[in-house]
């Protein structure tokens, strides 16, 4: 007779014979399934946080230079480009010069614009200005000037490279 009315008198490994899985096991599994998937939820932001600054540093120097279709481009006008993984601004100035520039702002990486009307590029994360002219930090926050390019202008293209 049974000792309680949950005992049938069966061992835990008779109870496997028919090809059930013991309440054991399933727990083991599923309790090994949740742990790998917390273990992947902490690792990979982990992973992707270590290696985004050398994927980024091999794609800014892998691009050199960015062949553009500017020409049109009018004077006292502006236009904003890739330049690898980052943005990148071309100024063709009312006076006929042109200048490029990175436009990631040196302060905190925000994307600078430039203001026609103020005649400065601008980043409005933070109120930093720059000269249009040569991209040095003009006022506000910013450390150090923006990343001047080279240009050169051909008959059907605008070439921008890195001085």
């Amino acid at each position: 007779m049974p000792d309680s009315v949950f005992d049938d008198g069966l061992t835990p490994a008779e109870e496997n014979d028919d090809g059930l899985v013991s309440r054991r096991s399933f727990i083991k599994v599923v309790g090994g399934c949740v742990g790998a998937a917390y273990a992947g939820a902490i690792g990979y932001p982990v992973y992707r946080y270590l290696a985004t600054p050398v994927t980024r540093a091999a794609a800014a120097t892998a691009v050199t230079e960015v062949e553009l279709d500017a020409t049109e481009l009018e004077p006292g006008s502006v236009l904003m480009f890739r330049f690898g993984t980052s943005p990148g601004i071309l100024i063709h100035h009312k006076d006929g010069s042109w200048v490029a520039f990175s436009a990631v702002c040196t302060h905190l990486g925000c994307t600078v614009q430039y203001e026609l009307d103020n005649d400065r590029i601008f980043c409005a994360c933070h109120g930093g200005v720059y000269d249009p002219h040569t991209g040095d930090a003009v006022s506000g926050p910013p450390p150090k000037g923006l990343t001047v390019f080279r240009v050169e202008v051909g008959d059907a293209k605008v070439i921008v490279s890195r001085s």
